[in-house]
């Protein structure tokens, strides 16, 4: 075992964690947010009106005059700036490199991630196909245009980064981090599939459907990635399987609701979000149940073991 154990070998004062928190979070709102600030300070000088616009819905930057292509590069670039913050101060504050934030190992089992990815859009797809069939007019053509090209590239570019930053502080960091203090792994998977969801209550969608409604989808996709990472031992598959469920949904489907406003194929009309919790809790169990059958997954007990610093692999230690 080496993905959880291998915070004891490292420092795990709590101190530590609220100096990473404070520095990323300060990090993505000022270096970060430079690109929209600077469009959308131009744009209100010309019409200050154009403020009132922004409550709505704060993802869509249209309101601002920024066109949806190079306004999803704005969205996606704080992203990248907070993993660059993290990158660089996980080892001189937590005294470990940030490889043992990804599973403990020295390298990164590229394999996991492209095969989680492959496997999860192929399911994403194939919910598409029967959502889109059974109820076609939710699903009118919303842009068929060369634009198309641009959000393929711009997603295969700098979604990775979201999702990433995402897993390492949920599933690598913090995961990690609750695993030292209360010496199990279903506590700390709780906490973080909460914390997940927790984070997320800022989106449109949670404004738009309410906050009840919305919350159990993206705990759900927490736990999910926090199954993958124990039983995985890393958090490959969940970058993974996060990576590319974000792309699908950037380019292929879009709702005025939407944190990520993108020229996708296809808008949705109308949500349901109920029946997308109850298709999203199928699509995860049959997922689990195939990538851990591709990776011989024999033990699901391991969610209730202990987590222990003898049982750090001295391999793991750099």
């Amino acid at each position: 075992m080496r993905h959880l154990e291998s915070a004891f070998a490292g420092k795990n004062s709590f101190w530590r964690y609220l100096v990473m928190f404070g520095t990323v979070f300060i990090a993505i709102n000022t270096i970060g947010g430079i690109p929209i600030l600077i469009a959308a300070l131009s744009k209100v000088a010309a019409d200050p009106g154009i403020i009132t616009g922004v409550t709505d819905n704060p993802a869509d930057l249209s309101v601002f005059g920024i066109e949806p292509l190079p306004g999803l590069m704005m969205m996606l670039f704080p992203y990248l700036i907070g993993l660059i913050t993290f990158a660089i101060l996980i080892r001189p504050l937590h005294h470990r490199p940030f490889m043992h934030v990804i599973n403990g190992r020295k390298r990164l089992r590229w394999n996991r991630f492209f095969v989680s990815a492959i496997i999860w859009m192929l399911i994403s797809l194939a919910y598409l196909f029967i959502y889109k069939g059974l109820d076609p007019s939710n699903f009118p053509v919303n842009n068929i245009t060369s634009s198309l090209v641009w959000l393929v590239i711009i997603s295969l570019t700098l979604i990775p980064f979201q999702a990433s930053f995402e897993e390492i502080i949920f599933r690598g960091y913090l995961l990690q981090g609750f695993a030292v203090m209360f010496r199990n792994r279903w506590a700390p998977l709780i906490l973080t599939s909460v914390f997940f969801g927790l984070m997320h209550s800022w989106n449109p969608e949670v404004k738009e459907f309410g906050f009840l409604a919305m919350l159990p989808q993206y705990i759900m996709f927490g736990f999910m990635f926090g199954i993958t990472a124990i039983l995985d031992d890393g958090i490959e598959i969940a970058l993974g399987t996060h990576t590319a469920n974000n792309i699908f949904l950037s380019i292929t489907v879009t709702n005025s609701s939407s944190t990520l406003q993108t020229p996708a194929v296809f808008e949705q009309v109308e949500i349901l979000p109920w029946v997308e919790f109850g298709g999203l809790v199928i699509a995860c169990i049959i997922f689990i149940l195939v990538i851990g059958r591709i990776y011989n997954w024999r033990n699901p007990g391991t969610i209730f073991s202990s987590v222990r610093k003898e049982d750090l692999n001295s391999d793991s230690i750099d």
